[in-house]
């Protein structure tokens, strides 16, 4: 197990990845195919967007390079690390130590480099007229304590409850930092991607879930972001870059790219695109948090 510098930290340079559905050579990991120019990245359904940017802006300045960018979430891009079947995995949360002690086993080796933070946007419907929320009251909704949003002094409306699936690092963090390892009500409704969370939220007035920042901003007026306060005591905060990378925003993370050792340096070259001054301009054009 190897780890790069803690991402508050960071300071290298690269890109990354996305686009294109790749070729039939690229059905395995470019370092088992020999192609040392096609790379394969895989996970967190959080990441692809801002990924998807950085391979855009990196293959049009290197034509040579094929990048294949797939989400399915961090669980599931954890997985195809640790089986040899990605180059890249997308995590927006950390790998835990039995998964990196699978990946030993299986003989990978594994590369730690955090290259974004996000602040997760807790959403409704626009009609909905709630003004801000505890983290406490985040944890009652969640784990199905409320079911109407009368238990929050508003109007009556059933509580309509949207989490991404288990195998989601955002699903992983979101049970870790706010319900406290509590499990999610049995009513909650667990989908397959942000995008889908995004949809569920602006047709639904009753409707709450959580998305990166990066949708939630790419989203506009379809929904409306509600203000979290760590106790009833605190301020109300947004996420945004400065209440995130400053801690003041209560539900923010960093977002990793784990590379295998073994991965092509090409792979490596797109964290470091990542991490330059240009890659770190365009995840804060698409709504991410820089870590420089």
């Amino acid at each position: 197990m190897k780890k790069l510098t803690p991402w508050w930290k960071s300071a290298a340079a690269c890109l990354f990845a996305a686009a294109a559905i790749l070729t039939a050579s690229c059905s395995r990991p470019a370092s088992q195919s020999g192609d040392s120019m096609s790379v394969m990245i895989k996970g967190s359904d959080t990441m692809v967007h801002l990924v998807n940017a950085w391979a855009e802006a990196y293959m049009t300045a290197h034509p040579e390079a094929s990048i294949s960018v797939t989400g399915g979430g961090s669980g599931t891009g954890i997985a195809a690390l640790i089986n040899g079947t990605t180059d890249i995995c997308m995590a927006s949360r950390d790998m835990k130590t039995e998964e990196f002690d699978l990946a030993a086993k299986q003989g990978v080796e594994v590369i730690e480099h955090s290259v974004a933070l996000d602040g997760l946007a807790m959403v409704v419907n626009p009609a909905n007229p709630v003004e801000n929320v505890t983290l406490e009251q985040l944890g009652s909704i969640f784990t199905g304590e409320y079911t109407d949003w009368q238990d929050l002094g508003l109007p009556a409306e059933k509580i309509v409850l949207l989490s991404r699936e288990s195998s989601s690092g955002t699903f992983v963090f979101f049970r870790e930092h706010v319900l406290h390892d509590k499990d999610y009500s049995n009513d909650a409704l667990f989908l397959p991607a942000t995008s889908t969370i995004v949809q569920q939220v602006a047709e639904d007035k009753g409707a709450i879930g959580y998305v990166g920042l990066g949708y939630a901003e790419s989203a506009g007026d379809k929904l409306k972001v509600v203000p979290v306060k760590k106790d009833a005591d605190s301020p109300a905060m947004l996420p945004n870059s400065e209440t995130v990378k400053s801690g003041e925003y209560s539900i923010a993370r960093p977002l990793h790219l784990y590379v295998q050792k073994s991965a092509p340096a090409l792979a490596e070259e797109f964290v470091a695109y990542c991490l330059s001054p240009e890659g770190q301009a365009i995840a804060t054009e698409a709504g991410y948090v820089r870590v420089d």
